[in-house]
């Protein structure tokens, strides 16, 4: 995932298009909680962090903390009966890991047309066919965060084009054994989470 600005945001209830909001964030719901202030205490140029004062059942208020970062797609792609994978090294953890390609939803786009061209940039293959398997807010304790998993096929290689902070490798895992490898450390939630549902829905 790319650390490019954030520019569009929610999706509607056909489960595919963020909302084009010019921030690429899900909206939120209104509050079950009165909210008594919201504030912006700080914006790096891909993601805000802030707290919303909150009025709790018992009458006390409470800042919740929270980073906004913008909509994600998570590709889980297969072709010949084995599952792209990309291995690339994670300065923020300081480990090298084994994961699904994925990347931040660009404005005006889908879900689907994000993980395709995420696919194309990163693995350098086309896909003829996409579809989003599911989605889940992240980390909700303290992330305001929204990601996606798409499930692509039918593909054929082109040429790819990476991000000037992208330094990665692709592989290619039997499918037989695409969940012992996710689960293989270190790795991380959106992996497994892609693979489990890809399995779940009889994809792999």
């Amino acid at each position: 995932m790319t650390e490019d600005e954030q520019e569009s945001g929610g999706r509607p209830a056909d489960g595919d298009r963020p909302a084009d909001d010019g921030r690429r964030h899900e909206p939120l719901s209104d509050p079950e909680w009165p909210v008594l202030e919201s504030e912006i205490e700080y914006e790096t140029g891909w993601f805000t962090g802030g707290y919303d004062l909150v009025e709790q059942p018992n009458g006390t208020t409470k800042r919740y903390y929270w980073a906004e970062l913008a909509s994600a797609v998570v590709v889980v792609a297969v072709a010949d009966d084995h599952v792209v994978f990309v291995e690339q090294y994670r300065p923020t953890i300081r480990q090298t890991q084994l994961e699904l390609p994925a990347g931040i939803v660009e404005k005006g786009e889908s879900f689907t047309d994000a993980g395709l061209r995420e696919l194309r940039e990163e693995t350098g293959f086309e896909a003829d066919s996409a579809a989003v398997i599911g989605d889940v807010w992240c980390s909700t304790g303290v992330l305001r965060h929204r990601r996606a998993f798409v499930f692509a096929a039918g593909l054929t290689p082109v040429e790819r084009d990476l991000d000037d902070n992208e330094f990665l490798s692709v592989h290619s895992v039997p499918i037989e054994d695409a969940v012992e490898r996710a689960l293989e450390s270190p790795t991380n939630d959106a992996t497994l989470e892609g693979v489990l549902l890809a399995r779940r829905e009889g994809l792999l």
